[in-house]
């Protein structure tokens, strides 16, 4: 049996079952949640991270009343943002296989992102 872990806040969960054979990542809302295989979850996090960064560079360029939306894909997933730099959106759609589909408010997707970033930094 593999490592487990999970983490969940408000309108926000996230998992990793090293010993699961298919779907190791599970990532959820208040009203959804969603099995992923390790290379899918490992493009959400890491584009929902790059993302992330992406609104803090704008920052600097955007009135203070302008929203910003941003997405980035790959062959897996496809991940936007959409708000202020300093909150905003995550959205997520799987483009490969099976579909999906799965989004997070302005609140859940900070709290989120300080969670995936540990969650990228570690192997799947």
């Amino acid at each position: 049996m593999g490592q487990r872990s999970i983490q969940e806040g408000e309108g926000w969960r996230i998992g990793w079952d090293e010993g699961a054979p298919h779907y190791p990542g599970l990532l959820a809302g208040s009203t959804w949640a969603m099995e992923l295989t390790a290379p899918e979850f490992g493009e959400v996090c890491r584009l929902a991270q790059q993302l992330a960064q992406q609104m803090q560079a704008m920052a600097e360029v955007l009135m203070a009343e302008e929203t910003l939306t941003c997405d980035a894909e790959s062959d897996l997933v496809w991940v936007e943002v959409t708000g202020f730099p300093a909150a905003f959106t995550l959205r997520f759609i799987l483009q490969s296989g099976r579909r999906g589909e799965g989004s997070w408010d302005a609140t859940a997707t900070q709290a989120l992102l300080r969670v995936m970033a540990t969650f990228s930094t570690q192997p799947f």
